[in-house]
């Protein structure tokens, strides 16, 4: 394929050809080759496709087909509930709802979604990702008695003190998983849309990926439906995949500050990855779990690609001690545009300045990938981009203007490699892989307004996966 006319790092017009899945020739002109297809560029900027490096595939597909429960589409009791009751009258079978959030209705539990939907089983995950909120006959669809003793449940289900559910569900996915027994979700829409985005890669940051998860990944990845290049984070066992364009990554360590581990503990876990070539990726996000993750990896030894996942509130000898140690942090600044109204009420105020911090952490020297965090978040990286820029939440809130990224530092947040979130960024340049991203429009205009609806076309190895 040959692409024709377009802006290279701000430069004249040159045609880029495609061949074999790389960038075969760069110049100006180039002679079409017989029937070689042609893209018209038009003075588009092209870009090195975008990598999200932190993005959950089967969720967001699952994701796809349920029901929001939360802002922006959900904003308050009386919404919540007739979205609850209309989706309960129009079949049977378990109604999966995501994206909640106490701004709607308050805490919820099984007697206040029992009032809403009592006959089919109800379980809405909340917009952390950290629980699920189930009814009544979604705790007995599931097989979880009333009574606390020698009733079935994993170790994160909530009782009271008679030792009744109260339908919370604490980070037990892999348990829900299993017990519900369901066909893991197709990827083909979620591979699409990502493509539209620009998207050429992702890094799967599931905590709980086993074989059987990465072997679907991948098979999607074999059959085109995810086009998209792939790299899997995941427990200790996860196998080496053996699939073109799917790699293994780091072993991904989730911390909630309820129920932190002993230190040792999680130092025992780091030195047990790094004893086998892998780094570690620490999903922290308040200001004790990125002290914690921090202190482990001064104890345990960091080696190069150990990761800090979100470090959303990262106060300055937090992030002093994060570039001592050479380690690298992955953001998700859209957070402050679709979460900062919320942030600014339930934030501790000595917090809020620390915020998805982007500009100290590239001071500091240490290197700054973006992720969606998806379905959590938005998967439109160029949402990401924005809100890095302006740094306001969806009411106006402002956060520490001092920490805005210029466009081209957003757009380089995406840009890295998948193995080395903050690196220097790609380039388009002759013998590399042709993943690819052509605007619409030249660089200069783009970046006065960065929106996926600039991207006029995408090419993930050279096959052309999006245009508009």
């Amino acid at each position: 394929m040959l692409i024709r006319g377009a802006e290279l790092e701000g430069g004249g017009p040159v045609d880029v050809r495609l061949e074999g899945g790389r960038i075969a020739a760069i110049g100006t002109p180039l002679a079409r080759r017989g029937m070689e297809p042609i893209v018209e560029a038009r003075g588009g900027a092209l870009l090195p496709g975008l990598h999200d490096h932190h993005v959950h595939l089967l969720a967001l597909a699952a994701a796809e087909a349920s029901l929001p429960c939360g802002p922006p589409s959900v904003r308050d009791e009386a919404a919540l509930a007739a979205t609850l009751r209309r989706a309960a009258a129009d079949g049977r079978g378990w109604l999966r709802g995501v994206g909640y959030h106490e701004s709607v209705a308050g805490p919820l539990d099984r007697e206040r979604l029992d009032a809403w939907v009592r006959e089919r089983p109800l379980r809405i995950q909340h917009r952390s990702g950290a629980a699920w909120l189930l009814n009544g006959a979604a705790l007995a669809a599931l097989g979880i008695a009333d009574a606390a003793d020698g009733a079935a449940g994993p170790s994160g289900l909530e009782r009271d003190a008679r030792g009744r559910p109260t339908g919370r569900l604490f980070r037990a996915d892999a348990w829900l998983r299993e017990r519900l027994a369901g066909s893991p979700p197709d990827l083909a829409a979620v591979g699409a849309r990502l493509a539209s985005f620009g998207v050429t890669g992702l890094t799967d940051a599931t905590a709980t990926n086993d074989a059987a998860a990465l072997a679907h990944l991948a098979r999607a990845v074999e059959r085109g439906a995810l086009p998209q290049s792939l790299r899997v984070m995941g427990e200790p066992a996860l196998p080496a995949p053996d699939t073109p364009r799917v790699t293994r990554g780091e072993v991904k360590v989730l911390l909630d500050e309820p129920r932190l581990p002993d230190l040792d503990a999680l130092c025992a876990r780091v030195r047990a990855a790094h004893a086998t070539a892998r780094a570690v990726a620490i999903h922290c996000v308040t200001r004790t779990e990125v002290v914690f993750a921090l202190a482990a990896l001064r104890e345990a030894g960091a080696r190069p690609g150990d990761r800090l996942e979100h470090a959303a509130v990262a106060p300055p000898e937090a992030v002093a001690a994060a570039g001592a140690l050479g380690v690298r942090v992955v953001t998700q600044p859209h957070f402050l545009r679709e979460r900062g109204d919320a942030y600014a009420v339930d934030v501790a105020p000595e917090d809020l300045p620390w915020l998805y911090r982007a500009r100290a952490w590239r001071e500091a020297g240490v290197a700054l990938g973006g992720g969606s965090d998806a379905p959590f978040g938005s998967p439109d990286p160029w949402a990401a981009m924005a809100a890095a820029v302006v740094r306001r939440s969806e009411g106006g809130v402002a956060f520490a203007a001092s920490e805005a990224l210029t466009p081209e530092e957003a757009l380089a947040l995406f840009t890295s490699p998948a193995d080395a979130p903050g690196a220097p960024a790609r380039r388009v340049a002759v013998g590399g892989v042709a993943d690819l991203c052509l605007l619409d429009r030249p660089w200069r205009d783009a970046r006065e307004r960065l929106a996926s609806a600039a991207v006029a076309a995408t090419w993930c190895a050279g096959r052309l996966a999006f245009e508009r």
